[in-house]
């Protein structure tokens, strides 16, 4: 069977190294162009670049701008594809490619559909304090995450998971599933279940403003936000030490009991613990990362604090 691999982020790059593990014929592979970053703007390559390069693969890497565009469609075209494997591309993949591989198009999408629809599935599970979460491999249609389901499994989430733990099971969960999918097509076996299309939420891309901790919410609120967002890109605060105010990451943390208290007031800051006085409960801080330092547990950062400090509302 001719795979055509569609992939941008680590997850995806994690996938196709299974698939070249695992003796699959990959015909070519596709992944969003080289983008600027750092202070310096070198441009740094996808992850599945990344991954491809250091397996030393003799497959074609493409990286157009639009891969729906008739000019790379036609390139497409040539390498006569049984079926495409889509797992976080990154951009809409249109009818003119969903209706060119002989058995289709398939979508590895991190959430239980419809539950969970868009560009950040594990991170809005998380957020949202859910108590499972899990794979779903679906038929790929123009509309987003709307096809039928091939396959679904679910697993547990844990309340101090964070989204690299999970993002790391859900990884696992779904090169079995893909394995699984790949050996129906092959033998003719596929079945296809609709979607409850009423039962659909979205999940839409992160916002630079969800990562601003604020210390008015509830605590679960905010140990929901931490953990979506570890271990990176990082939800964060600002903390007065003398007269220095500072970013800190928070990456992991615990909620526990609290008298009442003004948000954001600093309940503890030595031997029993770092916690922080929330909207509704507290927060115990577990591992941080000041700016300008590595990420390390809260008692280790407080034994390197030798000023006042105040957390900034």
């Amino acid at each position: 069977m001719r795979i055509v691999f569609f992939g941008t982020s680590f997850f995806a790059a994690r996938i196709l190294a299974k698939l070249i593990e695992n003796k699959y014929q990959i015909a070519a592979i596709v992944t969003r162009p080289d983008r600027m970053k750092g202070r310096n703007l070198q441009p740094s390559p996808p992850p599945v670049k990344e991954m491809a390069s250091k397996l030393s693969l003799n497959i074609p890497v493409f990286q157009p701008e639009k891969a729906s565009a008739p000019e790379f469609a036609d390139v497409l075209k040539g390498f006569e594809a049984d079926l495409f494997v889509v797992v976080a591309y990154g951009e809409i993949i249109k009818k003119i490619l969903l209706e060119m591989p002989r058995l289709g198009c398939i979508n590895i999408h991190a959430s239980l559909l419809p539950k969970f629809r868009g560009a950040a599935p594990i991170q809005r599970c998380l957020m949202e304090g859910e108590k499972e979460s899990g794979i779903t491999i679906i038929e790929m249609t123009p509309q987003m995450d709307a096809g039928d389901m091939l396959a679904i499994e679910s697993i547990p989430v844990a309340e101090e998971m964070t989204f690299g733990e999970l993002d790391d099971e859900l990884c696992e969960l779904s090169v079995k599933l893909l394995f699984k999918v790949i050996g129906q097509f092959q033998e003719g076996k596929v079945v296809k279940v609709p979607q409850d299309h009423a039962l659909a939420t979205l999940a839409p891309k992160l916002t630079a403003d969800e990562e601003k901790i604020d210390w008015n919410r509830t605590a679960g609120q905010i140990h929901n936000q931490i953990r979506a967002l570890s271990p990176f890109p990082s939800a964060w605060c600002q903390v007065k030490i003398g007269n220095d105010v500072k970013r800190l990451k928070i990456k992991k943390s615990k909620v526990v009991p609290s008298p009442n208290a003004r948000p954001g007031t600093l309940l503890s800051f030595g031997k029993e613990g770092w916690t922080v006085a929330c909207g509704e409960g507290a927060l115990r801080l577990l591992e941080v990362q000041m700016e300008g330092k590595k990420a390390m547990s809260a008692e280790e950062c407080i034994r390197g604090i030798h000023h006042p400090v105040a957390m900034i509302i």
